[in-house]
Order: C-alpha cells, then sequence, then structure tokens
C-alpha cells in the first residue's frame, strides 16, 4: 500500500514510484512533510604590481566542444565576487590550467557589476588576499616575497597602470587578510600566519636541514589528513593600518602581534580550517580553537574565543571564551554584526560527532556578555529547526542572518531575523546549485556566488525579501556564470532529474539522475552506479573537478547518484542513521536502488553496470564486492576506501571511526568486524580498479594495498595506481587527468564504450605512470 504524500498538489507515492521521477530543476520543492514522517517510519538513528590592464570578457571558457575531463579541469576556476561598498564593482580571481605547457595562469581582475566587462589588474601568482579598502575603490592586497616573506601593497581599482604603495612587510607568510575601519583613518587588521615554537612568525625560507630526520611524538596527532605534525602552530595575528598622516598618500603597517602567543591554542583548526574561523569588528577578535586540555583525536570540542580589542596596537588582553548551554561539539564561522557588537555562529551538541546538527547561535552584545542563545532549542535538546547551518553572514542594517544550509541535495541560502527568540523558521531564498559565498550591500541586495553541476562560479543578485515571499522562484537575477552554464559544451539540464524510493525500513531516498548529452530515446545505456563518500555526506547540485558528474555521464553512460542512509541535506535522522550501520542501512538503501532502476528506467542497460565511489564510498564498494550485488556489476572501481575496518586505528581523526562503530575497538570489537570488507574477500569476483594514494592519512595507502593484493592472489582482473603527491582527493590537473584515464579506461572497456582519448603529450604523461606488466 502507497503512502500518498505530498503538498502543492504534488503527490508521491512509493508504490508507484514511477511517479517520482523528477526534472531538474524541480518544478516544486521536494515536500517537507514527507521527510516528516519518515522519522515516524523509522526510530532516530541518528596584487605583484598592478602594471597590466587589459579589458576581457568575464565569460572567457575554453573552445573546447565535447565536456571532456580536460575540458573541466582546463577551464576558468573563478574565485567569489567581493563588491565595494556601493555594489558597483567586484573583485574576484581566476586560475586556469594549461597541458600543453603545464603551467597555471593566474589572474586578479575588477568585475563593473552593471557593464559586466572586467579589468585585469594583475597576473601574478604572488599575489593574493585582495579586498576594498575603505569605501570607495582602493584596494589592498598581499605580495608573497621570494624570501618568505610577506607584503602588504595598495592600489585603487580604477587606475591598474599606477604604482601600488607598500605600507609594509612582515617576515614570514600569511593568509586570511581580514579589514575593519576604525575610523580617522586607522584600520585593525588580522590574518593567519605560522607561528614558531617562540611564537615568532614562522618563514620555511630561514628553515634549516635537520641533521636527523627522526620524529618523536608523546601525544596525539602524529599526523593530520597529509601532513605530518611539526612544533610549528596555525595562529592568529592583528595589527593596525593607518592612513600616512604627513600629507603623503600612504600606509603605514604596525608591528603584528600574535594574538595566540602562550595560549596553547590553534587558530585556524587544522587541517581544514580556514578565514572562516575567525572575524573581527570594532569590538575586537573572535576565533575558533580546541579545548588543549582535550586529546585533540578523539573529541571535536571546539569553543569561541573572544578577545577585547580597540586600537588592534594594545597588548594581547585576557582570553574569553563564549558560552554555550547544552553544547559541547565543533564550533563553525564566527561572524561579528556589521552594526553592533552582536556576534553569530553555530555549533554541534555532541563532543565527538563531527556530523552532528550545527545549531545557529546569537551573542546579542559581546562586550556585555559571552552566553551565547540557541535558535529553535526545544526541552528535548533536538530543536524546532531539522537543518544544520555551515556558514552565516549579516545583512547590511545587522537585522537579518543568512544562513547556509544543505537542503534536498543543494546548499541553499535562508533568511532569519537576527533574534534567537524567534519561532518563525528560516526562509529560504535560493534554489538550485550550492552557495559559495555571500555579500551584503546597503541598498538590501546581496551578492551571491554559487556553483552548480554545470558552472564552478555563478555570481548573482539576490533580493532576500522577495526571494523569501515566493520560496526562491523571484528575486534571483543572473550576473555572470562563469562556464556559461556549460552550454559551449551542449550541457542542459534537461540531461538532469531526480527521484526518491523506498529504503530499507521504509525510509525514502533520493538519488540524482544524470545522461549523457546526446542521450537518445529510446536507446540503452550502460548504468554508472555512483556512492558518495562521508559517510555523513551527499550528492550535491555543486561542482566538482574531482567527481564530476557530467564528466562521467558524458563517457556515455546513465549515471544515478544515491543519497542513502548517513546522507546529509534531508535531516538529521538521515544523517544519524549510518551509526553502527555501514554496512546494514546504506547497504539495503543501495540495494532497493538496483531494484528500483531495473523495474523503472527502461533507458538503462543493467547488464552493463559499473559501480564506484570513495572513502566511504569506496568502502561500500569494497562491500559490494563481498556481497550479492557485486555480482550485478560488470566492473568496480574504489578511491581510496576503507578495505579493513579492524585497522581504523591507522587513521588519524580517531572520534570518527569511535562514533561511527558505536565505542572503541578494544570494547566493541565485535562492531569492527561485524561491517569489515575484508571479511567477504572469499566472494571477490568482479574485476576492480583501485586507486590510493601516498599522503592519505585519512585511510592510510595500505588500505589500498591490502585489497589490491587480495584481488591479484585471487586471480580477479585488477588494477592499482596511485600518486605519491597526493592525499585523500587527487587535486594537480596532471594527476587528475591520469585519474580520470584510468577510471574512465577501466570501466568502459567492460561495458563498451570507447576508451579516454588523449593527446600526444597527454598520453605520454599518462603511459609513464606504468611500472609493471602492460598498460591496458
Amino acid at each position: 500500500m502507497g503512502l500518498e504524500i505530498g503538498t502543492g498538489g504534488m503527490g508521491i507515492n512509493p508504490a508507484t514510484p514511477t511517479q517520482l521521477l523528477i526534472p531538474f530543476p524541480s518544478p516544486s520543492i521536494p515536500p517537507r512533510k514527507l521527510f516528516k514522517m519518515v522519522a515516524v517510519m523509522r526510530s532516530p538513528i541518528s596584487l605583484a604590481v598592478l602594471a597590466l590592464s587589459s579589458i576581457f570578457s568575464v565569460n572567457a571558457v575554453s573552445n573546447t566542444t565535447q565536456y571532456t575531463p580536460q575540458a573541466m579541469l582546463s577551464a576558468p576556476r573563478r574565485g567569489s565576487a567581493l563588491p565595494n561598498a556601493d555594489g558597483t564593482l567586484a573583485l574576484y580571481t581566476s586560475t586556469t590550467w594549461d597541458f600543453a605547457t603545464h603551467k597555471r595562469s593566474y589572474a586578479l581582475s575588477v568585475l563593473d557589476l552593471s557593464s559586466k566587462s572586467s579589468t585585469l589588474l594583475s597576473n601574478s601568482s604572488a599575489v593574493s588576499n585582495a579586498q576594498w579598502l575603505g569605501n570607495g575603490t582602493t584596494i589592498i592586497w598581499l605580495v608573497s616575497e621570494d624570501d618568505g616573506t610577506t607584503t602588504f601593497a595598495v592600489g585603487d581599482a580604477t587606475t591598474p597602470d599606477a604604482d601600488p604603495i607598500t605600507a609594509g612587510s612582515v617576515p614570514g607568510a600569511i593568509d586570511g587578510l581580514k579589514i575593519v575601519d576604525l575610523g580617522s583613518g586607522t584600520y585593525g587588521a588580522a590574518f593567519i600566519g605560522t607561528a614558531a615554537p617562540n611564537g615568532s612568525l614562522y618563514n620555511s625560507e630561514l628553515e634549516s636541514t635537520p641533521v636527523s630526520a627522526g620524529r618523536m611524538y608523546t601525544q596525539l596527532f602524529v599526523r593530520h589528513w597529509d601532513t605530518y605534525i611539526t612544533p610549528e602552530r596555525n595562529s592568529l595575528w592583528y595589527t593596525t593600518l593607518k592612513a600616512s598622516s604627513n600629507g603623503t598618500v600612504g600606509y603605514i603597517l604596525g608591528e603584528p602581534i600574535n594574538a595566540l602567543n602562550g595560549t596553547g591554542l590553534e587558530s585556524p583548526v587544522p587541517p581544514s580550517g580556514s578565514t572562516e574561523d575567525f572575524d573581527i569588528g570594532p569590538a575586537g577578535l573572535v576565533f575558533v580553537a580546541k579545548d588543549p586540555t582535550l586529546n585533540p583525536a578523539t573529541t571535536t570540542k571546539s569553543d569561541i574565543y573572544y578577545l577585547p580589542l580597540t586600537t588592534f596596537s594594545e597588548p594581547v588582553p585576557k582570553l574569553q571564551v563564549v558560552t554555550t548551554p547544552g553544547l559541547e561539539g565543533a564550533s563553525v564561522g564566527p561572524v561579528f554584526s556589521p552594526t553592533s557588537p552582536a556576534l553569530a555562529f553555530s555549533r554541534m551538541k555532541g563532543i565527538s560527532y563531527e556530523s552532528d546538527k550545527n545549531r545557529l547561535l546569537l551573542v546579542p552584545d559581546i562586550t556585555k556578555g559571552l552566553e551565547a542563545s540557541e535558535f529553535y532549542a526545544t526541552a528535548d535538546g533536538v530543536g524546532s529547526w531539522d537543518r544544520s547551518a555551515s556558514a552565516e553572514w549579516w545583512s547590511a542594517d545587522g537585522n537579518t542572518l543568512f544562513i547556509e544550509v544543505e537542503d534536498f541535495a543543494r546548499v541553499r541560502l535562508f533568511s532569519v531575523a537576527a533574534d534567537a527568540s524567534t519561532t518563525d523558521l528560516p526562509k529560504q531564498i535560493t534554489a538550485d546549485g550550492a552557495i559559495a559565498d555571500v555579500h551584503a550591500l546597503e541598498s538590501g541586495k546581496l551578492l551571491v556566488t554559487t556553483n552548480s553541476f554545470f558552472d564552478n562560479s555563478i555570481y548573482s543578485w539576490v533580493d532576500p525579501v522577495e526571494a523569501a515571499a515566493t520560496n526562491a522562484t523571484s528575486g534571483i537575477t543572473l550576473i555572470d556564470a562563469n562556464l556559461k552554464l556549460g552550454a559551449q559544451w551542449g550541457l542542459s539540464r534537461s540531461q538532469i532529474s531526480e527521484f526518491y524510493y523506498e529504503g530499507d525500513e521504509g525510509i525514502i531516498v533520493h538519488a540524482w539522475v544524470i545522461k549523457p548529452s546526446n542521450f537518445v530515446e529510446g536507446k540503452k545505456y550502460p548504468l554508472m552506479f555512483y556512492i558518495h563518500g562521508g559517510p555523513q555526506g551527499a550528492t550535491e547540485d555543486e561542482w566538482s573537478t574531482r567527481w564530476n558528474m557530467l564528466v562521467f555521464a558524458e563517457q556515455g553512460y546513465v549515471l544515478v547518484a544515491f543519497n542513502p542512509t548517513g546522507s546529509t541535506g534531508f535531516g538529521q535522522s538521515l544523517t544519524d542513521g549510518i551509526q553502527n550501520q555501514w554496512g546494514g542501512r546504506p547497504y539495503n538503501d543501495l540495494v532497493k536502488g538496483w531494484e528500483y532502476i531495473e523495474a523503472n528506467f527502461d533507458f538503462v542497460d543493467c547488464d552493463r553496470a559499473v559501480a564506484l565511489g570513495a572513502s566511504f564510498g569506496g568502502y561500500m564498494t569494497y562491500w559490494i564486492q563481498g556481497h550479492d550485488l557485486g555480482r550485478k556489476f560488470k566492473a568496480i572501481f574504489t578511491h581510496d576506501g576503507s578495505f579493513n575496518t579492524i585497522a581504523q586505528y591507522s587513521s588519524e581523526e580517531l572520534w570518527f571511526m569511535q562514533h561511527d562503530f558505536n565505542g572503541t575497538l578494544w570494547d566493541n570489537y565485535d562492531n569492527y568486524e561485524r561491517w569489515n570488507p575484508a571479511a567477504h574477500t572469499k566472494n571477490w569476483s568482479t574485476p576492480h580498479l583501485i586507486v590510493h594514494n601516498e599522503l592519505d592519512y585519512r585511510l592510510p595507502i595500505s588500505e589500498g594495498i591490502g585489497a589490491f593484493n587480495v584481488l591479484q592472489a585471487k586471480g580477479v582482473p585488477s588494477k592499482f595506481l596511485s600518486f605519491a603527491d597526493e592525499n585523500h582527493w587527487v587535486l594537480k590537473p596532471e594527476n587528475n587527468l591520469v585519474w580520470q584515464k584510468a577510471v574512465f579506461d577501466w570501466l568502459n572497456s567492460y561495458v563498451g564504450l570507447p576508451a579516454l582519448e588523449l593527446t600526444a603529450v597527454e598520453q605520454a604523461v599518462y603511459e609513464a605512470t606504468l611500472m609493471n606488466g602492460p598498460l591496458i
């Protein structure tokens, strides 16, 4: 018996699943009522010199006509748009890789938001952190010097041929510059810089080679993500930038002060901490740091620390800690109001769960009190809004907060009154794509940067009032799409649809369907069965150079990308549901997904199917290989997956598996063994490609080698590819193309599709990876 669930005339009936195939973009929002009922259906589980100037189109893109890996990887990658005070100009950066020269080009440009023309300000790779200084057209930027020092330079965005002014320099490499206007020609500045053990700014160019290569550790971490821990630490520094008082045009940089010296704190928090970990305002500096008294590998707890500064030249004042009653987990993204000492941020509840719900919090006036109030708090601690806030921005008048939220396989923007006592739930103001950055103007408009399946950088104006009133069906005006939404490659939104089906224990599961651009009705296409990583993550409408869904489909596949149990953006219950269920509920969701495809998609040839995934998706491909679903596929591809769950303590962030396996290895060994792919290698028989990288300390390379050894010992057709200079991800363009070539040639060969074509130069790079045996 089917459940007829829906709002606004849209019915969803699991008993008639063909009703669930939804075009993209969706004609209406997936009914939230459906996901409220899901919780009932299953118990909760849980500028060097600015010398070069030219006018060029902001839309410069590759002239490749087919959407190949080369086209995707060589397309310009454009950063977020940073508007000036009146919203007439915006700074942005872009980089482009050239496979013929093996070089990357750089550009810092200013975009006229009315004419949509751009002026090149610099093409130096040494230039970074450009931003507006004051309310006019003055900009400040950082220049990385060859000796490891950093210069602060000031110029005008409208006169790029003029020589910039040097405000000063600091004796090391820095990043993450933030500026606040303190009045009377004085600015406060803060930035990220590595601190040496003595608290000084570290300069790697002055580093001497030790006589011994030994490393000794007495506490965790030993290594983290892709780096062995050294005595140096991330730190935050503050100083002043003052306009010259002698009648000349210029600025003087003050002496930087290490804000964290002697505290035992580190910020940004490694390995992924960024500028989102701190903010500055007239009231001082706030930042995120982990509690130094706790084991960093077994807890996620991090606090918001406050340094009350008035001049940004005073000695470091006494640190204060923001309090969050009932919440002890990771803190995220503190940001000051532009009009007051109010502070917004988000925090998780659990002390050792990295995917707990981020609850929105507000400190009304940090100069008068440090206790934060939680939005939508309930007596049971669950909260009345079942979404997780991942970033926040203020309106220019300080009355509204804009929140980045994963929501139904998109990363959307919501708005809410800046009042923690409000009972009005946040209102959606963007629809498709993924939010990257938001800037609020005095006019009330927002300059928003997003990306999507089709484009890596989209600039839009958003009227938050109109968008909120219409559920984001109006109030959004496109300024520019960097890659023309893929049109020059023949890509179109008609290639993408999505569906919901009944998964394990009656849960409703979401999946994307991506077709090739040359899709022909009535023809059958091989199936590419994709499982995302995380496991608490999701395949969302966003750009990726590593797992680009459209590039994969363009090989000639119908790609189905699942968001099974453990996925984010569909309610916290679905996310939490994977705890102690790695090979359970999500596997069963995928089995039912396979059955759904077989029963409903007559354009899919399930006799020519391949499976692939990375990280947890890689784990799942190993698990599938050892179970019945594995026999459905002609070939499997695993990227940096977990092969042996018993070996998880060779990882670094121990809180992860201790949460997901419901305890430690010594107290809960059976849980680790229960979901161990290595225990099912007797059944392995499907041809299998494995990629695992040397610098992956999240899942060490032994995981990939161990699985490959099994395949080879059993005589199962298999290949192993590794990159010595890559971590959990393949980031370098040349490596990425080799990765794509290896993956497509492997999978395509088992379903009757041609190998990926390369130029002679690219082919030579690829063939050089062969270490033994035949290349094909």
